[in-house]
């Protein structure tokens, strides 16, 4: 089979390793990747946001199955184009992926299929923003209707600071606060069949114990040792499968990865937001411990096969990844920054995906080109095993003022996490 990879982040470098592992795989393209995931995969350049340019370098490498990794390409429509071409794709149609574009539209599905969620607004003005942030009372949340790149929420009790993120956005959905742990759970779906992957949970705040703004996030861990043993079960019933049937009732099936953000609370599971593609970097977490064939899944997913797949199998172990982030992010964060140590940490078992990295072929050396630059992940035989190797091979990188949390899974691993 030959796969062609769209986008070049950390998710993509850890999608293109499972699939590099794959021996049905032949051939493995990434558009336009990044220097790790150059290492398994042929790169080639494309705009991923441009659905023309997408499908005709699928046609032109001949492409099997296309995934498409982050979710702007998604919402922009490459999906659509690539299957126009006859191609079959991994990653939801324009229509289904606004289930991320749009935190509106998500409350409408949600609300048509029964899915237990946060009361909301939307806003569309300063005067609506106010009345519902006074209606709810803190801590305030208040969330970017369209795509922000993780970044377009913010949780405080600062009323002041809610109303001018409110105010900087054109439509923001306001919505009550959800209490208790939160989880990442993944779902691959046809558009009817539903199979869920392996629990995660990410760290969105900068700073440790969950201090300082929202990132994309800077770290995760699976498996969740304090979750409900019907936890997934409970998940599917009632949020994935709803949600699926409902898109595919509006005529707006959902084919490709399906990530519910949950939160654990007092009144049972809610769900905080959708996402129509796999999360970073979660990610980098769940893929490492899937024993089953990722090619095939996500194949039969595309193609409309999945019931006829076989249960999913797991390692038995856990992983912890630690994400590594440049001087200055979640703002503007410094580039250009020489990288070494990636050799020394891997020499130690784990594993450095590569998201904000450039190659500089005038001096022969990697240099960071974003926010997030590195994630390492390692396994072990639990958490406690895995985190501790995960920190030991953090520490062999350098790069220039970066920083990192010290506390991912370390509440997990004390046994400090409980469900309401």
């Amino acid at each position: 089979m030959k796969i062609l990879v769209i986008g070049g982040g950390g998710r993509e470098h850890a999608i293109c390793r499972a699939l590099a592992s794959d021996t049905s795989v032949t051939a493995l393209f990434c558009a336009p990747g990044n220097p790790g995931i150059a290492a398994v995969a042929e790169l080639r350049a494309v705009d991923p946001l441009d659905p023309d340019a997408v499908a005709a370098l699928a046609v032109e490498v001949a492409a099997d199955l296309v995934v498409v990794g982050p979710e702007a390409p998604l919402v922009a429509g490459v999906g659509d184009a690539v299957r126009a071409a006859g191609i079959p794709v991994f990653g939801p149609s324009r229509a289904a992926a606004q289930l991320e574009g749009s935190k509106a539209f998500s409350k409408d599905v949600m609300a048509a299929a029964g899915v237990p969620t946060a009361e909301a607004f939307v806003c569309t003005t300063p005067e609506e923003a106010g009345r519902a942030l006074d209606a709810f009372g803190p801590p305030y949340v208040v969330k970017d209707d369209a795509l922000a790149a993780g970044k377009g929420v913010v949780v405080t009790t600062d009323r002041d600071a809610a109303l001018a993120h409110a105010n900087a956005c054109s439509r923001v959905v306001i919505e009550e606060f959800l209490d208790g742990p939160e989880v990442s759970l993944f779902a691959i779906t046809d558009g009817t069949i539903v199979v869920p992957l392996q629990p995660a949970q990410d760290f969105k705040r900068v700073d440790d114990d969950d201090t300082g703004p929202n990132t994309g996030g800077m770290g995760a861990y699976s498996p969740l040792p304090w979750a409900p043993d019907d936890l997934i079960d409970e998940v599917l019933e009632h949020v994935l499968q709803p949600t699926v049937d409902e898109l595919r009732r509006r005529g707006a099936p959902f084919v490709g990865l399906l990530y519910a953000g949950l939160a654990l609370t007092k009144r049972g599971v809610r769900v905080i937001e959708f996402n129509a593609r796999f999360g970073d970097p979660e990610a980098q977490v769940v893929l490492p411990l899937l024993s089953t064939p990722l090619a095939g899944l996500l194949h039969a997913a595309a193609v409309g096969t999945l019931g006829s797949i076989e249960r999913l199998r797991w390692r038995d172990a856990a992983a912890v990844t630690v994400v590594l982030a440049a001087a200055g992010y979640p703002g503007k964060p410094r580039g250009g920054d020489p990288i070494t140590g990636i050799e020394a940490a891997e020499a130690l078992g784990a594993v450095v995906y590569q998201a904000g990295t450039a190659y500089r072929a005038e001096t022969e050396t990697l240099v960071s080109s974003g926010g997030r630059v590195l994630a390492v992940t390692a396994l072990g035989d639990d958490l406690a095993a895995a985190r501790m190797s995960a920190y030991r091979a953090l520490a062999e990188i350098r790069l220039a003022d970066a920083h990192h949390r010290t506390d991912i899974a370390a509440r997990a691993v004390a046994g400090a996490i409980a469900v309401p």
